[in-house]
């Protein structure tokens, strides 16, 4: 059997230094989020059914999109304004009058919110080319060094939902003029009107939502890293295919998919570059 090289220990010196050119992140900020009464906007067959509703209940809620929009605040150099809105699609059970099982309805919510972070400056253009074979290579468009902004959420834990009136929900979106994104309509089975944000409607449903959501600004930088040696293969590439259910049972049961590791555990698997 060949020997192979494993990732277990670090050794003790490193070989040299090479420069990366990777993401680094310059600032970054975690939030928990309660959002309360956030109305939900239907379709047209999804809100005849809330307009004869008596009560409902929320079963579950998920993230379908999350829009960033970054800009340079005026007055502190190197910090940037970060206006975040969170499209979300609820599921909900609605009761209606004489009806013991409910009917399950689908709409969406927004949220939005803005946050303050620090990305440095930079003001250069960079150009960079694309290998294409037996042709000639092809010129990429040329960006700038404006930071990007990401977004970590975790899906959100449906809280509440309640009926109420239209008077009384507040309107999230805010521009009644808004035009629903493409991407947002294609997630429902149900179509929705032009004038959705506009339209009369006998009932409304206002639904708490809890997120855990992480913002990070990250720029484009050259470090230079530590090499150590190639990280090579630990073991060896297996071409028996002769009976899948004894592959099958060779795999480890994965227990970190029903039970997640602690803080700790994690930290203990600690693999870094590789050794001899």
């Amino acid at each position: 059997m060949p020997e192979n090289r494993t990732c277990n220990k670090l050794p003790s010196k490193f070989r040299e230094a090479v420069c990366i050119d990777t993401n680094r992140v310059y600032d970054s900020c975690a939030d928990k989020d309660c959002l309360a009464d956030l109305r939900v906007y239907f379709g047209n067959g999804a809100q005849s059914v809330i307009d004869d509703a008596v009560s409902v209940r929320i079963r579950s809620a998920e993230v379908l999109n999350c829009v960033i929009d970054v800009e340079k605040t005026p007055f502190n150099r190197g910090c940037y304004t970060c206006d975040i809105t969170f499209f979300f699609k609820v599921k909900l059970d609605a009761y209606t009058q004489g009806s013991q099982n409910p009917t399950t309805v689908c709409g969406f919510t927004t949220f939005s919110k803005k946050c303050v972070l620090y990305g440095s400056e930079g003001k250069v253009k960079v150009f960079s080319s694309e290998y294409t074979a037996d042709a000639n290579d092809e010129q990429l468009v040329s960006t700038n060094t404006n930071p990007r902004v990401k977004v970590q959420v975790a899906e959100p834990v449906a809280l509440d939902a309640r009926l109420c009136n239209v008077c009384d929900c507040c309107n999230t979106v805010g521009d009644l003029n808004f035009v629903l994104p493409r991407n947002i309509q294609r997630a429902f089975n149900d179509e929705f009107p032009e004038d959705l944000f506009r339209r009369h409607c006998e009932r409304a449903v206002a639904v708490t939502l809890g997120i855990f959501s992480i913002v990070q600004i990250e720029r484009d930088v050259q470090l230079l890293m530590p090499v150590y040696d190639f990280c090579m293969p630990s073991k060896e590439c297996s071409c028996n295919t002769d009976d899948p259910c004894d592959a099958f049972r060779k795999i480890c049961f994965p227990v970190d998919e029903f039970f997640p590791p602690n803080a700790q555990d994690i930290g203990d698997n600690d693999c870094g570059c590789c050794q001899n």
